[in-house]
């Protein structure tokens, strides 16, 4: 109903009401009230609105209120007065209600939060229907597709009356194509090129992956970005100075293409001449300045000078103040183009953690999440320890997401709550591997893992292989927090019969029974050492064509009974524990058959992996590097070819088989035997990788690309000693796919050094499922 048409009822209901009115003659008293016309609404809701109640004696002049109040609750299209002798007779016309709402053509807003969107405005299915509501969505609607550059949308809505008062409304949207931004241009820029000033924006004219990146369609939102984006580009380069004078958006007849035309005013450079501190330095001025980045003499850059300011806040907040404050005032003097910089502390009121509350962990019980954190109740808010508690939390790899809000406890100043939201992911897995190479066929292994045991934290794991190549049954159980002190205790439990001869290695078989006892013992926020001791017997079968190095020291029959101690240190402060961007992981470990084994003998080795953001949320550089080496001590005089390192393959120098690279076998007689790779006891390899987000944002954060290099091989002390001209060198693209089945991992590389006889494989991948 339009408003002329309101209008026009509701002065008939006045003119009707005073009609009744005279007909009354003057006031009366109130001695019932009746109310003709309800079909959906009850009695008692109109009773509630109604200025007026039995008993009450009633004005001719009041009837005017009397209507408009019941016309403002909306459920009306229609309300008049009546007085039968003493009793008050009011007649509605209820508007109609929504039955139902049908939205179709709505390709670029998903359905839901467009149905919720109408549902906070006011339409929505069982609420009263009005016309104005829905006008007023239709010009909601017209401006959130234009501010996608959808300018040749339609939209048509109809209302259909259904029986008891109801209508059923549909909206059909014709959304078009979306506006192609055919040219930028920016005008008025003399220090930078125009194509380098156009690199930093997100919107372009296309290019030939625009179809899956959406670069060159035209948004309000995007183009506001862009702008901000080209004005911290000049700041961040001394032009204090610097305005966008204008922006002109001009689009062609049809509606297809844009031009967008960008007036600026670039200014001149300005360096700084002083900084200062000032405010309330509740620290010590000695402890502020070195966190300032910029220096004077420098050239104005408003990242420095805002990153400063942060680091001055977190300062702040590691000492209780949680909601300190820093703003630069600048003191711009034009005539020497310089400018004075004092940064204003205004630290707030030091508070303490009341509370710290935990949500979203439906399956991790909340002691798990507890003892990882670090800022406790009670205690001065650190804005430290809040964040390493974060990064503990997501280290855990329970979870997908952890998101941490501190906010101010109502009617405090100086008390806040922590409130911690989780997102679980399954920490059940099935992890499998599967490969392809013309010695072997296809390869299958695979184990089931419990990382977060029925939410206690525990892991709890099932390993099995049932290759060609391998049985392998391995049963293991760790309690991280076996003492409240965080140091954590595990036993583990394995059988594995192994065919080397199958794996295209050497001739022979091994069936190893291992049981032991681990312990892990913190020594700081990102440093452990780890302990083990196992009990392992391996009993060996010799083939006929088993290479020297097996022969000589082993006969078909033969089992070793060894005493091993593992001894390792690790350290571990990525931010992240699937797809980290900074910090690293490094491991120094030691091997040890003690005395009294049938083959005494050790190896060491070290780990480390080193993540640098290049730029945030997108580049990473990674380094990873894997040394190890072994040898004998007691009356053996060979180091156990059965301990060997090995090389290549996805988790090694990819492009490679798995565990091909190094010493090859010998018969008796000295010849090679190229296809046995018996590994070596010195092990070296590298790896440079970096990671990016795809392209085009189809599967959120679950993807992340990498170009490689990787190089290693192993060597030996004897016939195969180390030689930088013997490593391996390969290059490559490799993707990680979080997806719904579990983590999928393919590679493919080529390998850049190579030697005769090498096994080349270039495609590789890995596959896991989870539960």
């Amino acid at each position: 109903m339009g408003l002329s048409a309101f209008v026009t009822r509701f002065s008939l209901a006045l003119v009707l009401a005073a009609g009744s009115v005279s007909a009354w003659a003057q006031s009366f008293k109130v001695e019932d009230i009746r109310v003709e016309g309800l079909q959906r609404i009850s009695a008692g809701t109109v009773f509630n609105y109604l200025p007026v109640q039995v008993g009450q004696t009633i004005q001719a002049e009041e009837t005017g209120e009397v209507i408009r109040s019941l016309y403002r609750t909306g459920f009306f299209k229609d309300v008049r007065l009546e007085r039968e002798g003493n009793v008050l007779v009011v007649f509605v016309q209820e508007r109609p209600a929504i039955a139902k709402i049908d939205i179709s053509g709505n390709k670029s807003i998903d359905k839901e939060p467009l149905l919720q969107g109408l549902k906070d405005i006011g339409l929505a299915e069982g609420r009263v229907f009005s016309q104005s509501v829905l006008d007023r969505i239709e010009r909601e609607l017209n401006r959130q597709y234009f501010s996608l550059g959808k300018y040749g949308m339609t939209l048509e809505s109809t209302v259909t009356p259904l029986e008891r008062n109801r209508v059923a409304v549909n909206i059909a949207i014709s959304e078009g194509e979306s506006a192609r931004i055919k040219q930028i241009n920016i005008v008025g820029n003399q220090a930078f090129d125009e194509d380098d000033l156009l690199d930093q924006m997100q919107l372009s004219s296309g290019g030939w992956l625009s179809s899956f990146t959406k670069e060159d369609q035209y948004s309000r939102q995007k183009l506001a970005g862009d702008l901000e984006t080209l004005k911290s580009y000049y700041l961040d380069r001394g032009y204090i100075n610097f305005r966008i004078d204008s922006t002109q958006v001009t689009i062609s007849p049809d509606k297809k293409d844009i031009y967008v035309t960008v007036n600026i005013h670039e200014g001149d450079v300005y360096t700084i001449n002083d900084l200062k501190l000032a405010g309330n330095l509740v620290v010590e001025p000695e402890q502020l300045f070195p966190l300032i980045d910029i220096s004077r003499g420098e050239v104005f850059s408003r990242k420095k000078v805002l990153k400063s300011a942060e680091k001055i806040s977190e300062l702040l907040g590691d000492s209780g103040y949680a909601f300190a404050n820093v703003n630069t005032i600048p003191d711009i003097s034009g005539d020497q183009k310089q400018v004075a910089l004092t940064f204003f502390v205004d630290p707030g009121k030091r508070v303490y953690v009341r509370r710290i509350s935990m949500k979203g962990n439906t399956r991790t019980r909340d002691e798990v999440l507890r003892r990882e954190f670090r800022q406790m109740e009670s205690a001065w808010f650190s804005a430290s320890k809040v964040k390493l508690s974060k990064d503990r939390l997501q280290r855990l790899g329970y979870f997908e997401d952890v998101s941490l809000q501190t906010k101010p406890v109502p009617g405090s100043t100086d008390q806040v709550d922590i409130d911690v939201s989780v997102k679980e992911k399954a920490s059940g897995s099935i992890m499998a591997g599967l490969g392809y190479s013309q010695s072997e066929g296809i390869t299958f292994s695979t184990s089931i893992n419990q990382a977060n045991f029925l939410g206690t934290g525990k892991r709890v794991g099932f390993a099995f292989n049932t290759s060609d190549i391998n049985t392998h049954y391995q049963l293991s159980y760790f309690n991280p927090y076996y003492t409240v002190d965080g140091v954590g205790r595990g036993f583990n439990l394995m059988y594995r019969e192994t065919d080397y001869d199958d794996a295209d290695i050497a001739d022979y078989a091994t069936d190893t029974g291992v049981i032991g006892v681990n312990f892990a013992i913190p020594v700081n926020e990102t440093d452990s050492i780890g302990l083990a001791f196992d009990i392992e017997n391996i009993e060996f079968k010799v083939g006929a064509d088993a290479p020297v190095e097996i022969t000589r020291n082993v006969q078909t029959g033969d089992d070793f009974l060894n005493y091993k101690m593992s001894l390792n240190w690790s350290h571990n402060s990525t931010n992240h524990s699937f797809f980290p961007t900074r910090g690293g992981k490094q491991s120094l470990y030691g091997e040890f058959a003690l005395p009294g084994s049938d083959w005494e003998y050790y190896k060491v080795g070290y780990r480390h992996q080193r993540y640098f953001p290049i730029i945030e949320d997108g580049l990473t550089l990674g380094l990873k590097i894997d040394l190890g080496y072994g040898d004998v001590y007691g009356d053996r005089t060979e180091f156990p070819f059965y301990e060997n390192f090995y090389a290549g393959g996805p988790k090694s120098v990819r492009g490679f088989e798995d565990n091909t690279l190094g010493p090859k076998g010998h018969d008796s007689n000295g010849n090679q035997l190229n296809d046995t790779h018996v590994g070596g006891t010195i092990k070296t390899v590298g790896n440079m990788e970096l990671y990016f987000p795809p392209p085009f944002d189809l599967v959120g954060q679950s993807v992340r690309l990498s170009a490689f290099v990787d190089v290693g091989n192993v060597f030996n002390d004897s016939n195969y000693k180390f030689d930088v001209d013997e490593l391996r060198v390969s290059a490559g693209l490799a993707a990680v796919w979080l997806s719904p089945v579990g983590p999928l991992g393919v590679s493919i590389a080529e390998p850049l050094v190579s030697k005769a006889g090498d096994q080349e494989q270039r495609f590789q991948f890995t596959l896991g499922s989870a539960f």
